[in-house]
């Protein structure tokens, strides 16, 4: 039976200038340049073969045992070096933040106290948007990276901010029982995490999510975007980039994970995302990303919002009606019937480091 693309969306306006992600229909051929990103593309006949066939390849010559330590011991001084050879000229700035979490917009609105905690922060490239769209003179921005070369990159924005104020240091997600300075327990309303957990090895999220679970305050909000499983810059790895699967080292020695929706759900939620709370679409990218080009590949993301449950574990968790979709810059879809979606192992059992689940609850998915 052919498949009827989807053309209309319930929740956005599909006509707008710049539609969110989700709501981006190619209509009309000549259009097809208009945006970076169109939603719904159906995949290819052979998108199942030609997964599996990259995948045997990289397995047939994963990174050498005896070289792991090298890449996992002190990944902090790879993007030391990625910083020193880039500075602040690799990314360019996420403006496209304002767009898909509205709740940045509204942090920036002069309504109260907001104090927002961005994880990874780099050279500022979501930081000094945020700062230049401030209308709110208590908004708070906390700004931290292990990277101790891409905190020295200087910003004036740092030193004399038009609005609100801003404060940056070296900070690792995966430390233990140590928030960042600045930030005491429950005094956060958003952590921002943009290609983060994926840079960390998968026996370090239990750290991570006990970390961002501290900071943050009751009803407060944790908004990831990251790489998804089967992105065409995870197909694209050549011999000798994977660690392990899923898992792969970038030529300049970075690491990168790729995520299925399913794990980003166990890991905070520790549950998966059930099928009423899932919501897939393919997205086919027109323009090259830029978030990531190593190794000629794009960047896709999973947008994703967590409301953490009550730090008093006898009181329930809230529960907000999600609505769950992927969304990438590759012709990727779901995975096919042919490769059932796998998780890593660390998440079908509770956590290293990590406070008993439900941590979080799935507010939106995708």
């Amino acid at each position: 039976m052919a498949r009827i693309p989807k053309l209309a969306s319930s929740v956005h306006d599909i006509g707008s200038e710049k539609p969110p992600f989700g709501s981006r229909f190619l209509t009309e051929d000549t259009d097809v340049w208009t945006q970076n990103a169109w939603d719904h593309v159906s995949p290819p006949d052979d998108q199942a073969e030609s997964i599996a066939s990259s995948l045997r390849k990289q397995r047939l010559a994963p990174v050498p045992d005896e070289e792991k330590d090298i890449y996992n011991s002190k990944p902090a001084k790879y993007w030391d070096n990625f910083y020193k050879t880039n500075a602040d000229n690799f990314f360019r700035d996420r403006k496209w933040l304002h767009l898909e979490f509205p709740e940045l917009l509204a942090a920036a609105e002069p309504d109260g106290a907001v104090t927002i905690c961005e994880i990874g922060c780099g050279a500022g490239n979501a930081a000094f948007p945020l700062l230049s769209a401030n209308k709110n003179p208590q908004l708070a921005i906390r700004a931290y990276d292990y990277s101790s070369h891409a905190v020295k990159l200087n910003n004036p924005l740092y030193n004399s901010p038009p609005v609100g104020s801003i404060q940056s240091a070296v900070w690792d997600l995966t430390s233990e029982n140590t928030l960042p300075p600045g930030v005491e327990p429950t005094t956060v309303d958003i952590v921002l995490c943009v290609f983060v957990l994926s840079a960390l090895h998968p026996n370090e999220w239990g750290k991570a999510m006990a970390n961002i679970h501290r900071m943050l305050k009751p009803g407060g909000i944790v908004l990831v975007r990251d790489y998804g499983r089967y992105d065409l810059t995870q197909l694209r790895f050549k011999s000798g980039r994977m660690l392990e699967d899923s898992f792969y080292i970038r030529g300049d020695k970075t690491r990168v994970y790729f995520f299925e929706l399913d794990e980003l759900a166990l890991m905070f939620t520790g549950s998966r995302a059930s099928s009423s709370q899932t919501t897939v679409r393919t997205t086919e990218e027109a323009t090259e990303c830029q978030d990531r080009e190593e190794d000629g590949g794009t960047s896709i993301s999973s947008l994703t919002s967590y409301t953490p449950s009550s730090h008093n574990s006898a009181s329930p968790a809230p529960f907000l009606e999600p609505s769950v979709d992927q969304s990438t810059c590759s012709s990727k879809g779901p995975a096919p019937a042919a490769l059932p979606a796998t998780i890593h192992p660390n998440l079908l059992v509770p956590l290293v480091s990590c406070p008993p689940h439900p941590l979080f609850t799935i507010e939106q998915l995708g």
